[in-house]
């Protein structure tokens, strides 16, 4: 088990690129396919609380599936957190996580911050 996970959706192009730049830095993260295999609501809220960031900063507002959960750029936490796990598309990715310690891949270079 590596001390890396990344939350990798193989189609996003800043997904594989955060993917090559641990690798290319020796490291092999363990991979979570997060839209095969869904987060629950208390796997989302740990990963909010060591990005540090709150639900509405994760959340991806271009998606359909935003408006279609019925999402509001208002809406609370809970609310965005549930509609997460129920449409893990709505995640920004990846997530790179250390530890106590993640990182959005967005840019891809904010990961080397977790490496050094």
């Amino acid at each position: 088990m590596s001390e890396f996970t990344i939350y990798h959706n193989p189609r996003c192009s800043k997904s594989r690129t955060t993917l090559a730049l641990l690798e290319e830095n020796g490291i092999t993260p363990d991979i979570v396919l997060y839209q095969e295999h869904a987060l629950s609501i208390d796997d989302i809220e740990g990963l909010l609380a060591k990005l540090g960031i709150s639900a509405s900063q994760l959340v991806r507002r271009g998606e359909a599936d935003f408006k279609e959960a019925g999402l509001l750029s208002d809406s609370a936490d809970d609310e965005i957190i549930a509609a997460m796990a129920d449409r893990p598309k709505l995640i920004e990715r990846p997530i790179v996580v250390k530890g106590e310690r993640a990182v959005l891949g967005r840019p891809p270079e904010n990961v080397l911050a977790l490496i050094s």
